[in-house]
């Protein structure tokens, strides 16, 4: 936990979708000083047709690279989410060649009670976690 999806057209090959993974995870780990091995992340292809994002008015011109990030967390703090958002968008263009313009993230909080990693226990509430 967090649990991220990551949404993008069709077409980046294995390797490149590797990269995106493997880019965003490794900021949130910095970010939101989680444990590396707390890595769940799932990835859906899209065509074209199946995803319009727009701008919401901001004059962005998105190209065949943009890549939503949907990402369900406990509560993080503004400065944790803020740096977030900024390295997430600088590490992908550096590393990946996705321009800030195309990259879009949304996050949705929930509470301990909400994550059951197995066992049919809620980990955080018993103290595991």
């Amino acid at each position: 936990m967090p649990l991220l999806k990551f949404h993008l057209y069709e077409g980046k090959s294995p390797e490149q979708i590797q990269t995106i993974l493997d880019v965003a995870h490794d900021v949130m780990v910095e970010a939101f000083e989680i444990h590396y091995r707390d890595r769940y992340q799932m990835v859906h292809e899209h065509k074209k047709y199946q995803m319009i994002m727009q701008d919401t008015g901001l004059g962005f011109e998105r190209t065949d690279d943009f890549l939503l990030i949907h990402v369900f967390s406990r509560k993080r703090t503004q400065a944790q989410i803020t740096t977030f958002y900024h390295n997430l968008a600088r590490d992908l263009q550096r590393k990946c060649h996705i321009q800030p313009h195309d990259v879009m993230v949304s996050i949705a909080s929930n509470e301990d009670e909400d994550w059951s990693f197995g066992e049919g226990r809620a980990q955080f509430l018993t103290g595991e976690l």
